[in-house]
């Protein structure tokens, strides 16, 4: 603020005015109201029912005084041009107050509280002191009063003309000001306010539709209480941040407690369509598995098999658990993203009408490519996952033996998302030892897995185990740092994480004990999810606001500039 404050004073008194006029308008004008606006912006929106932080508000009003360097400048260069000859100084410095109430004013809106009245009076600080300082040493006119007021008039009409286009496609398409949820977003992001993720989540809420969903735990079970437990609800875990769904492993855990053991929750077969509205939802899926666990199914019959992959190019790997084939699906290296969970809902159902096992199907997320690696129904590949995922149960059936099951555990949740783009629930890795033969499965907590990693990932755990899948959990909490998607690879080095992966797997194999496996699966009806293109309609509505603000940033600055150099112009 001070260096934006003595550049702007250097452009405008300094040599010409002396230095007395030059430290007057430095300290007046310049940083004198940028220090009061900060300090004393939140008390006065908070006043009028707004909310803005200290940090908030030194960083507006020090970014307004950056606005307003290229315009000094430029005065700066016409001026030694003799361009403006016969502008009083004074009249240039009241111009610039339009512009600092204009960005303010769009700022504070935005962030504060989305009410023009409640809103001016916080945008007009910063300009209203500055104003003031210009009159304390320039002598006081009504000529120089009115264009003062009408510069600041300017500002307020073309910020409002911004704020009012760039609301335009969201009013249109949800019936919602998308300015208004601004100041929900960030105070949800930065420190999870409660308010704010219920305002958040019921605008989803609006849109939902009852939909009916399927969770299945399988769990490792000890004498002394479960060990271990997969959890695979057809949930997505979206749409952002804290909200809804999304952070759904860490939800989940924390809802069933200790009594689920170490707690895995892989990405299964969905997409966006599964997202949960509000935490309410997700709530009611913990009590769906918390009534699985409090009244377990006997323990399954005890054949176990590795886990095994029925032939080459194969998308579908097994192992069965007792009466359960757990299936796990890559179609890595080649790009590997959402299945539609039409696909898997057949292939199970189908399941529960053979003789064979029913099978439990995650979707490994484990090769990121963007825009690529969808999985619909009715495609060619969806009809080789069927293929192939029989192929791998058979061969599962075939490569089973009773005996026992040994199960290890290990976790490490130290990461950070904007640090390592791994999220809350961190990395956990489950090892099972059938007969003699390890397989190990890794769960990362990110949004997918950088093309390419997998491969060194499963190669660097070959001397540990007989066979291997790293998994990630498609977590979108991952999101909220810059740069949104936040593959897992992008922040993290792939030789840290291979280190850390082959450490927490040595440490589960040292942990192997005896457990017995269960399997159970309930129906949960009537829950409200965000349906079908809903997330498509939202990005596609944002990105339409986003193309609205640029050009309306763009065209409403230029049109503030005109009418106030047309009332400077009448000032000569």
């Amino acid at each position: 603020m001070a260096a934006a404050g003595a550049v702007l004073a250097l452009c405008l008194w300094w040599p010409a005015s002396g230095l007395s006029v030059f430290l007057a308008g430095f300290l007046g004008v310049f940083l004198l109201p940028g220090l009061v606006a900060g300090a004393l912006t939140p008390a006065l929106a908070q006043a009028f029912g707004g909310r803005f932080t200290v940090k908030r508000s030194f960083l507006l009003a020090a970014t307004v005084l950056l606005l307003l360097v290229p315009l000094a400048l430029v005065y700066r260069l016409t001026s030694l041009l003799s361009l403006t000859h016969g502008v009083p100084l004074a009249g240039v410095v009241l111009f610039l107050q339009g512009p600092v109430l204009w960005f303010r004013h769009l700022s504070l809106f935005g962030v504060s509280n989305p009410e023009h009245a409640r809103t001016l009076p916080a945008s007009l600080l910063q300009p209203v002191v500055a104003i003031v300082g210009v009159f304390l040493f320039t002598p006081v006119s009504v000529v120089l009063l009115v264009a003062a007021l009408l510069f600041l008039l300017s500002g307020f009409l073309t910020s409002a003309l911004l704020l009012r286009a760039a609301d335009r496609p969201l009013r249109r398409e949800f019936g919602v000001s998308g300015v208004s949820l601004i100041r929900p977003l960030l105070d949800h992001v930065d420190g999870r306010d409660p308010a704010a993720t219920a305002a958040l989540e019921s605008f989803f809420a609006r849109f939902a539709f009852p939909a009916n969903l399927r969770l299945t735990l399988l769990a490792f079970a000890t004498p002394g209480g479960i060990k271990a437990t997969l959890a695979l609800p057809t949930v997505h875990p979206g749409p952002f941040a804290g909200l809804g769904s999304s952070d759904l492993p860490r939800k989940l855990e924390g809802r069933l407690g200790p009594a689920s053991g170490l707690l895995f929750v892989p990405h299964t077969p969905c997409d966006h369509d599964l997202d949960l509205p509000t935490t309410r939802e997700v709530e009611r899926v913990a009590d769906a598995g918390a009534r699985l666990l409090a009244s377990p199914p006997a323990a399954s019959p005890p054949a176990y098999s590795g886990l095994v992959s029925p032939y080459e190019g194969s998308i579908a790997r097994a192992q069965l658990l007792g009466d359960t084939a757990l299936v796990l699906v890559s179609q890595a290296p080649a790009p590997t993203d959402d299945i539609a969970v039409a696909i898997a809902d057949q292939l199970y159902r189908e399941s529960l009408k053979g003789p064979g096992p029913k099978v439990a199907i995650i979707d490994a997320h484990n090769s990121y490519v963007e825009g690529q690696g969808d999985l619909t129904y009715g495609t060619p590949l969806a009809n080789k996952l069927g293929v192939d995922l029989r192929a791998a149960v058979a061969a599962a059936q075939a490569a089973a033996r009773p005996g026992a099951l040994r199960a290890g555990i290990a976790v490490r949740t130290n990461y950070s998302i904007g640090r390592d783009g791994v999220g809350p629930s961190g990395i956990r890795c489950l090892v099972l030892e059938a007969h003699g033969e390890t397989s190990a499965y890794v769960l990362i907590d990110g949004n997918n897995l950088l093309q390419g990693m997998r491969a060194p990932i499963l190669e660097a755990l070959r001397p540990l185990v007989g066979a291997a899948e790293v998994m990630t959990t498609d977590n979108h909490v991952v999101h909220e740092v810059d740069g949104g998607i936040n593959p897992v690879g992008e922040r993290y080095p792939v030789a840290s994480l291979i280190a850390d992966i082959v450490q927490l797997v040595r440490a589960a194999v040292v942990d192997l004990s005896p457990v017995e496996t269960w399997c159970a699966t309930t129906e949960i009806e009537g829950v409200p999810v965000l349906g079908p293109a809903w997330t498509a309609r939202l990005l596609t509505s944002l990105g339409d606001t986003f193309s609205m603000f640029t050009n309306a940033f763009l065209t409403t600055f230029l049109l503030l500039l005109t009418s106030s150099l047309v009332v400077l112009v009448a000032l000569a």
